[in-house]
């Protein structure tokens, strides 16, 4: 039995990423803030449905969701999350560290300091305090260790315009994952991070409408099935604890990245 949560998994991303772990066979407590969507994500699909030959049982679906609706900001609710976790399943194999939001689109001297301290507390913050549960679990436990992967971002090596709060939020998450993977070391605790250009989602999908470039044009930008992101992590959690994805980097082929600006 393998155990992951997945924040931010009502929707978009991390409900792709939640239901492709399901299919794997993983347990998977779902966080985010709203019960109805965690509900949504919780329902069987396709996508979760294994064969009869892997549960024994034809058209059987071997899979088990949590809905623990949480708010990463919050230190007390992260913690229940995560005792949530330990009293339903008695381990954590896999954290994955999903929940974001984009913040103010603005230049820095139009944003008020309350919206960058929401995207701080979400991104960074949230992200942080789910680590810090996860590795006191994983430390703990026996068999020892387990997996941590952090969503970061194209923009955590390369900002769009008027994104400075998402941005520097994403470096940051960089910084975050660098140090738990290697603090983490001693302990058998993996850190990888997952960096993504426009996989199609709710939140994508007004970029095919055009968006701000670098250069001060409108431009359309290109996105790619959401389920790719979600393979790329089953592929990273797959692994062995003694090899490690450390940074993936997947986008639309011909995502204006490379040469942004």
């Amino acid at each position: 039995m393998s155990v992951a949560v997945v924040t931010g998994a009502g929707s978009g991303l991390g409900r792709t990423i939640a239901r492709a772990l399901l299919g794997a066979g993983w347990q998977v407590a779902l966080a985010g803030r709203r019960a109805d969507l965690l509900a949504e994500t919780a329902q069987p699909g396709p996508e979760t449905a294994r064969p009869a030959a892997e549960t024994g049982e034809a058209g059987a679906r071997a899979w088990s969701a949590l809905a623990v609706p949480t708010d990463v900001t919050s230190p007390s609710s992260v913690a229940a999350l995560f005792d949530a976790v330990r009293d339903r399943w008695g381990r954590l194999d896999l954290l994955v560290n999903n929940a974001g939001l984009f913040g103010p689109a603005a230049q820095a001297d139009e944003i008020d300091v309350a919206d960058w301290q929401r995207v701080v507390d979400t991104n960074l913050t949230g992200a942080f305090l789910c680590a810090q549960h996860a590795v006191r679990m994983m430390k703990a436990q026996d068999p020892r260790g387990g997996r941590i992967i952090n969503n970061g971002s194209i923009s955590a090596h390369a900002p769009r315009p008027n994104s400075i709060a998402y941005t520097a939020t994403k470096h940051a998450v960089t910084g975050l994952t660098k140090s738990l993977s290697l603090d983490g070391r001693a302990f058998d605790i993996a850190c990888g991070q997952i960096d993504i250009g426009n996989a199609e989602t709710e939140l994508t999908r007004r970029f095919s409408q055009g968006v701000l470039q670098a250069n001060g044009s409108i431009a359309a930008e290109p996105v790619f099935d959401s389920q790719h992101v979600a393979d790329a992590v089953l592929y990273m959690a797959s692994l062995p604890l003694d090899a490690n994805v450390q940074f993936l980097t997947i986008t639309a082929t011909t995502m204006p990245y490379i040469g942004r600006g």
